[in-house]
C-alpha cells in the first residue's frame, strides 16, 4: 500500500465518469505497505479506497473482487467492491488494473491488546468458515498462493548471496525444512495470507474491518493463523507474548477447532510463516521498487522471529 503509480485528480475524474458515487472531492495517497498503489478517494457521497495493482494482470483479479463481495455478504467485515454502472468492478487506470472498494471505519493498532488479539482470532476463524461457501459457489476460480513454496525457493535464490554467512545457513536450513514439511493432511480453504496489524482496522476494541485481501488464496487454514500470531503476538525480540498468543489461539479455536493434524503441524507452520515474511522483506530491501511515499520494512525483525520459531520447533520435536 504505497504510491508507485501516480494518479492525478483529472485522470481520476475521467476514470470515475461511469461510477454513480458522486463528484470527486479529494484524492490522497496511502503511504503504508510495499506492494500495490493505494489512494483514499473522497466523493460527495462517501469515502473509498482505490487500488492500482502493480504486479497482477487484470485476468488474475476477479478472484479477489468476488471474494470480498462474498465475504461482505456473509457478514465478514471487509471492503465491499464498488462497481460501475455496468456492474464491472475492475478497470485499467494509467496502465495498471484498478479497483475501488468501500472505506471501512477504524484504524490499525501498533500495540494490540489481549482483547484485540482475541477479536482477530475470532474474525479470522469466521472468515475461514465463510470462505468454504465461496469456493463452492465459485469453482471457476483457481487461486494460486503468490508467496507459496515455489516463490519462497525462487526468492531465496535471489537474496542468498547478499546475506552474511550466518543468515545463509539459517535460510538454507529453513528451506530444507519446508521441503520436508508435509502439509497434505491439513484443512484448506480461503486464507487472507497477510493478516498483519496494518491490515485490521479497530474502533477501540471492535473490529472495523479486515483489509488488503490481495494475497488471499486457497491454502492451509492453520498457516493463515500462524501468519497472524507471528505479527500480533510477539515481543520486539521475536519471542511470543504468551498472553496475547493464548488469547488469539483460544478465540480462533472456539470458532474453528484444530484437528489432530493441525495441532501436530502448528510449530512447523509458524516456522514457514516466518520464512515467508523474512524473504519478502529481504527482497524489498535488496531490490527496492521506486515510488512515492514508499516504506520498506525491516527484515531483521522477521529473522529474529524465524530464529525463535526454529528453536521452538526443535524443542517441541526433540524426541521425534
Amino acid at each position: 500500500m504505497s504510491v508507485f503509480t501516480s494518479v492525478s485528480v483529472q485522470q481520476l475524474q475521467v476514470w470515475l465518469q461511469d461510477y454513480a458515487i458522486g463528484e470527486l472531492v479529494d484524492l490522497k495517497g496511502i503511504s503504508s505497505g510495499v506492494t500495490n498503489t493505494n489512494y483514499f478517494v473522497t466523493t460527495s457521497q462517501d469515502k473509498y479506497v482505490l487500488t492500482l495493482f502493480e504486479h497482477n494482470a487484470l485476468a488474475e483479479l476477479p478472484y479477489f473482487i468476488d471474494l470480498m463481495s462474498h465475504l461482505a455478504a456473509q457478514g465478514i467485515p471487509c471492503p465491499r467492491p464498488i462497481t460501475d454502472n455496468a456492474g464491472v468492478g475492475l478497470h485499467m487506470l494509467n496502465g495498471k488494473p484498478a479497483a475501488l472498494v468501500s472505506c471501512l471505519k477504524g484504524r490499525d493498532v501498533t500495540a494490540p491488546s489481549v482483547t484485540q488479539c482475541a477479536a482477530v482470532g475470532t474474525v479470522l476463524a469466521q472468515m475461514h468458515l465463510a470462505g468454504q461457501s465461496f469456493e463452492a459457489q465459485y469453482p471457476q476460480h483457481q487461486s494460486v498462493n503468490q508467496r507459496g513454496e515455489d516463490w519462497r525457493i525462487r526468492t531465496a535464490t535471489q537474496v542468498m548471496s547478499h546475506l552474511p554467512a550466518e543468515d545463509q545457513v539459517l535460510l538454507q536450513e529453513t528451506l530444507a525444512f519446508q521441503t520436508a514439511f508435509d502439509t497434505t493432511q491439513l484443512p484448506v480453504g480461503v486464507i487472507h495470507a497477510d493478516l498483519f496489524r496494518d491490515n485490521v482496522l479497530f474502533d477501540e476494541d471492535q473490529i472495523g474491518g479486515l483489509i488488503d485481501f490481495y494475497y488471499a488464496c486457497h491454502g492451509v487454514l492453520a498457516y493463515d493463523l500462524a501468519i497472524a500470531v507471528n505479527d500480533w503476538c510477539v515481543h520486539a525480540d521475536g519471542s511470543f507474548d504468551q498472553v496475547r498468543l493464548d488469547a488469539m489461539l483460544q478465540a480462533y479455536r472456539a470458532v474453528r477447532p484444530f484437528n489432530s493434524h493441525e495441532l501436530s503441524a502448528w510449530s512447523g507452520l509458524l516456522r514457514v510463516a516466518a520464512l515467508r515474511f523474512w524473504l519478502s522483506r529481504l527482497y524489498d530491501q535488496i531490490y527496492p521498487q521506486a515510488g512515492e511515499l514508499t516504506h520498506a520494512k525491516d527484515p531483521d525483525h522477521f529473522k529474529r522471529i524465524l530464529q525463535h520459531r526454529t528453536k521452538l520447533y526443535a524443542a517441541l520435536n526433540k524426541d521425534c
